[in-house]
């Protein structure tokens, strides 16, 4: 089974009833198992993107599809947003079975996959917690047990870290890849961080500001796991640069417009 977005284009109408085009010409697939960053300047069109293959959004034009679902499946797509979008009223066991609950999942079924995911990301000893008594960390990790919880056809992220100090960042990067190596999930994620990109990605799709466009697709030739190590500091950082050169400007353009 693969994701494969196609001709995919985005229009807005403004205040003043012009037409403006967020996305042009978007082409590209996701493979089974595949991790897909998306990265770009600010008003890219990285999350409007990502929320048309959720389906949050409808393409002006163009088409997202399952390419090999079997049968008359419904693909399922589990999503990790930005700002962690947990219930407050509810525990963390509460929150990250929410999704099973929604599909009419048995009590017995919620129970076994929501102490699954639970200790997948490390959050054993506080299924009775609340968010409110959870570190960031803590609440981004109930987050994306929730989103595995349902067992996604497909995992879309949007910038779950970007909230989260330098550290704990790091940390969350490493577990992540931790959780992907166990479900090898189909993911699309987004992020504005490059090395972050270059550390979590099989392929980076870089994209334009105004319209997004896709400038270039670059795969990352290193191990999955430790690709931060020493000896593969020289070719990681050249990934880093390269993916700067292309931005640059872009990022540059959209600082003077105070994007």
């Amino acid at each position: 089974m693969r994701i494969v977005v196609e001709n995919v284009e985005k229009r807005f109408g403004d205040p003043r009833k012009r037409e403006l085009t967020a996305l042009k010409n978007i082409n590209f697939t996701i493979a089974e198992q595949e991790f897909v960053v998306l990265v770009g300047p600010s008003g890219c069109g990285k999350s409007t993107l990502l929320n048309i293959v959720g389906g949050l959004l409808s393409p002006s034009d163009g088409e997202v599809y399952f390419d090999g679902l079997q049968g008359d499946k419904v693909p399922r797509i589990g999503i990790v947003f930005q700002e962690i979008a947990l219930f407050p009223w509810r525990s963390v066991y509460e929150n990250v079975v929410f999704g099973l609950q929604e599909l009419g999942a048995s009590k017995e079924e919620l129970q076994e996959k929501g102490r699954h995911y639970i200790e997948m990301v490390g959050l054993t000893g506080f299924e009775s917690a609340y968010p409110k008594q959870l570190s960031g960390g803590m609440r981004q990790r109930a987050g994306i047990a929730r989103a595995l919880s349902v067992e996604p056809d497909l995992l879309l992220m949007d910038e779950p870290f970007s909230a989260l100090d330098a550290q704990t960042r790091t940390i969350m990067q490493e577990e992540l890849l931790a959780i992907w190596n166990r479900t090898k999930l189909s993911t699309l994620y987004v992020t504005h961080n490059i090395p972050e990109a270059v550390y979590l990605a099989d392929r980076v799709i870089v994209m334009s500001r105004h319209p997004g466009q896709i400038k270039s697709i670059i795969r990352i030739d290193l191990p999955k796991a430790g690709r931060n190590q020493e000896e593969y500091r020289m070719e990681f950082d050249r990934y880093v640069d390269q993916i700067w050169q292309l931005i640059r400007h872009d990022a540059q353009e959209a600082l003077k417009d105070g994007e």
